[in-house]
């Protein structure tokens, strides 16, 4: 069955939703499968959602271009130079190598699966409740004592797994990796840094793979056109630099229990529509 054409103004809207909550620990694929289900009444689908994350994406390659470039300059001159092998930033580009890993192998082995069944809204609402315990408990567990430059190769296997949870839309990539830095000792400003780092090949990858299916969107829901993907990319970008800024001022000064409480109320609102028949769960 073919779906229904986007409007400009779902794109934006979207467009909008995916900037905002890209980086924040509430799910911006969650976010996007309530939102257009609750205003819009249908799915932008997983496909619309991985395209616009490139615009969030590259939002973290313009706000961390010094410290990429720096990273990436390290790597390759310590693949020639073993001297040059005890410097943290070439030991950072194996950690984010390494640990896009565990998300690029379930990702690719769960791609059917990740755009049907884990879209139902019931199981969207429930993760958002659900792993709010887990954030919770990292921030109360958590030392927080150590900084980005004391990420160890241990740290970025463990955030790397952590980060694979986000294939489930209502976890949070960014709320599954920084809770698994929170418990290894990190302090929520590296925790999320290294996150903004880690989701980069992987999330660039999923973008880029799911290319062909959203411009020739051949299923059910809202189907946006090429013009419309790249306007509501562009607006991410945009959304999400602002977002970022924002996020690691906050973490510096605030704990993560201000997400939890935001989690779990959207969870039990989605939840209650979704019980009274307000909204479709598919």
């Amino acid at each position: 069955m073919i779906g229904e054409s986007m409007t400009w103004m779902q794109a934006i809207v979207l467009g909008i939703v995916q900037g905002l909550t890209e980086f924040l620990p509430v799910s911006s694929s969650g976010h996007l499968r309530i939102v257009s289900e609750v205003f819009f009444g249908s799915d932008a689908g997983a496909s619309f959602t991985a395209v616009t994350q490139l615009g969030t994406e590259a939002a973290v390659l313009v706000y961390f271009a010094r410290d990429i470039w720096r990273i990436l300059v390290a790597w390759f001159r310590g693949l020639f130079d073993k001297e040059l092998r005890a410097d943290h930033d070439y030991k950072m580009g194996w950690y984010v190598l390494l640990g896009t890993i565990p998300i690029g192998i379930l990702g690719f082995v769960l791609k059917d699966e990740v755009r049907t069944v884990a879209r139902n809204l019931w199981l969207v609402a429930t993760m958002l409740i659900v792993f709010s315990a887990v954030i919770a408990a990292a921030e109360y567990y958590g030392p927080k004592k150590r900084g980005i430059e004391q990420l160890t190769l241990r740290d970025g296997l463990v955030m790397g797994t952590a980060q694979a949870l986000a294939l489930i839309p209502g976890v949070s990539r960014s709320g599954g990796t920084i809770s698994a830095g929170l418990f290894l000792g990190l302090n929520r400003e590296a925790a999320a840094r290294y996150s903004f780092l880690l989701a980069i090949p992987a999330v660039v990858a999923s973008g880029l793979f799911s290319l062909p299916d959203a411009f020739e969107p051949a299923g059910e829901g809202l189907n946006a056109s090429g013009p419309q993907l790249f306007v509501a990319t562009v607006i991410a970008f945009g959304v999400g630099y602002a977002a970022i800024a924002w996020l690691l001022r906050f973490v510096a000064n605030h704990s993560m229990y201000w997400f939890v409480g935001y989690r779990i109320l959207l969870g039990v609102l989605v939840l209650g529509l979704l019980a009274t028949g307000v909204i479709s769960a598919t």
